[in-house]
Formats: structure tokens, C-alpha cells, sequence
């Protein structure tokens, strides 16, 4: 795991801010293109990519920002959210924490059985449909979607956190598989760390819920606990099955998300679910020149957290 020196990500921003952040995004779009290229080479053992990675790690604009540069490269791709694939919620059968609450976080929330009889299909040149859960109302729509196929070159790319589970990539070993994380700490010149990469993916994901769920941020930090467990028992476990694994933190987005993310942290008080964590970003942001959203592209990828992007849903 790599560090970023917070001394020299200062100096960047206040030196050549447009240079700067133009530099990380284009060394975001290498890993891109590198990733891209292994998996259209490998379209012959398989049509499936399978991308997973924990809240916050950018695999939605990730994943399109790869079926993009696959069809650059003259591969008709597409993307599919595995979060389509979640049942509809029974309290009877539904997994359980712990403390007795339904478990979101678990793989068995997932119709695995439906997901890898479709991708036994597509690999086949036959045609699915896709389901579509209804998140407002935790039930799978009745509303049919749209077929999808894949031709002889194509590639369809599964996107959600439980796509490297061994219960998916033990029944399709020959799929091309991602892990993808905020993976790097930013530190100052005694190697002491400022900023956790963990931190990162708690910043954005407490942005994008205020932005496009109209969430509280007590709300966000309520779930986080549980969303971390998650983490631990489902996802972290089977990274290394990852064929290709993505560090999606960007030395520059400390600098642009706290312009949102200070505000909503401010709301918390001292009594609320982890509020010691928040005490450490709070302390941290200071230290961070503020770069204006002005200078972030359209398809950055630290757009589908602050908004503003061609993502945007």
C-alpha cells in the first residue's frame, strides 16, 4: 500500500491546482486503459468481469469508466449492478446480525443461485433479463427489464461488493475479476498518518448521501458501523481472488470533498455513533489546502461522490 505525503499534495494545489488534479486523473485513466486491455484480451475464456469493492470505492463510475474504454478499443461492453440481483426481503428467511436486525451487508441478501444460472447463460450466447429491485420499497420489481445478450466479443461487467465472493467466483473461475478501495493513507514528513484511506470512503459516502439521498449525516454514521462489519466478514475476505486490484484514492480529493464533507461532520455532537472517528477527520481537515470543485472534471471519479459528473444517475 502506497502513502501520499501531505506536504507535497499542499505544494500541488497551491502551485498549479488545474495541473495537478489533471495529473491524478490521468493516472487514474492508465489504470483504466491497463485494465481494459487485459480484460478485452481475455474475452475469449470468458464474457464476465466481475468488480467488487467496499462502500465508497468508486466501482460504479469505475466500472463505466472500463466498458468506455473497452469500446474504444472496439469491444461493445456493458455494465449490470449486482444490487439488482437482492431479493425481496422476508423477515422469516432474511440473515440476521447479531443483535437480531436484518443483515444487509450479507452475500445471502443476493439471489446467487439466479446470478450465476445468468451468467452460465451469457457465457453461452444466451439471452437474460436482468431483475429490478425496488430499494423504496426492499422488493424485487414485477416489471420486466430489458433482455441482454452478448455477442461472440462482448464483455458484461457485474459491478457490487459481493462480486468475488468464493459462493460467485468458485462456480465461474474463468471470469476476469477487479477488487477496487480507497486503499492509500496520506501522511506528513515524519510518516505519521494524517488521513486514512478508510476515511476517504467514509467522507464520500457521507457526501453522496447527504447529495443524493437527502441523508443526514447521523444517518450515514449510524450505518457505518455495520457497513465496515460487512466489510470485514464479506468482502476484504475474498479480495485476493482479484485478478486485477485498482487503489481508487486520489492524492487531490482530501483537498476538494472537505468543501462538503467538513460542514455535514460538523453536525455530529459528541454522543453519536463513532464520534471519535469524526474528532480525527475534523482535526485533519485543517491541514489540507482547499481545492475548488472548479478545477474536477466531468468523469472524475471523485464526481459520483460530490455530483456534478457525467455519472450522475
Amino acid at each position: 500500500m502506497m502513502s501520499y505525503q501531505l506536504e507535497k499534495i499542499n505544494e500541488a494545489v497551491r502551485r498549479d491546482p488545474k495541473g495537478f488534479v489533471e495529473e491524478c486523473d490521468a493516472a487514474f485513466a492508465q489504470k483504466i486503459e491497463n485494465a481494459a486491455r487485459r480484460i478485452a484480451e481475455h474475452r475469449e475464456k470468458s464474457h464476465i468481469v466481475l468488480l467488487s469493492g467496499p462502500s465508497g470505492s468508486g466501482k460504479t463510475t469505475t466500472s463505466k469508466k472500463i466498458q468506455a474504454k473497452l469500446e474504444e478499443l472496439g469491444v461493445k461492453a456493458y455494465t449490470v449492478s449486482m444490487d439488482n440481483y437482492f431479493q425481496t426481503v422476508d423477515p422469516e428467511t432474511s440473515p440476521r446480525t447479531r443483535d437480531g436486525l436484518i443483515d444487509y451487508e450479507s452475500p445471502f441478501c443476493l439471489d446467487m443461485d439466479l446470478l450465476n444460472r445468468h451468467f452460465k447463460m451469457l457465457d453461452r450466447g444466451e439471452t437474460i433479463h436482468v431483475p429490478k429491485f425496488e430499494f423504496a420499497r426492499q422488493m424485487r420489481s414485477a416489471i420486466k427489464s430489458s433482455p441482454l445478450r452478448v455477442g461472440k466479443d462482448e464483455i458484461v461487467i457485474f459491478e457490487g461488493i459481493h462480486a468475488l465472493n468464493d459462493i460467485i467466483t468458485g462456480k465461474n473461475p474463468d471470469a476476469m475479476k477487479l477488487y477496487i478501495s480507497a486503499r492509500s493513507n496520506v501522511v506528513d514528513s515524519a510518516d505519521e498518518v494524517v488521513f486514512k484511506g478508510t476515511w476517504m470512503r467514509l467522507a464520500r459516502r457521507t457526501v453522496r448521501d447527504a447529495k443524493f439521498r437527502a441523508w443526514e449525516p447521523k444517518v450515514t454514521m449510524k450505518m457505518w458501523g455495520n457497513v465496515r462489519r460487512g466489510e470485514k466478514l464479506y468482502i476484504s475476505p475474498f479480495k485476493d481472488n482479484a485478478d486485477i486490484m485498482f487503489d481508487s484514492s486520489l492524492p487531490y480529493e482530501v483537498n476538494v470533498i472537505k468543501n462538503q464533507a467538513l460542514p455535514l461532520f460538523e453536525q455530529l455532537t459528541p454522543e453519536m455513533e463513532r464520534y471519535e472517528e469524526i474528532g480525527h477527520l475534523l482535526a485533519a481537515y485543517p491541514k489540507f489546502e482547499t481545492l475548488s470543485e472548479d478545477y474536477i472534471a466531468p468523469d472524475s471519479l471523485i464526481r459520483e461522490f460530490i455530483g456534478g459528473g457525467i455519472y450522475d444517475d
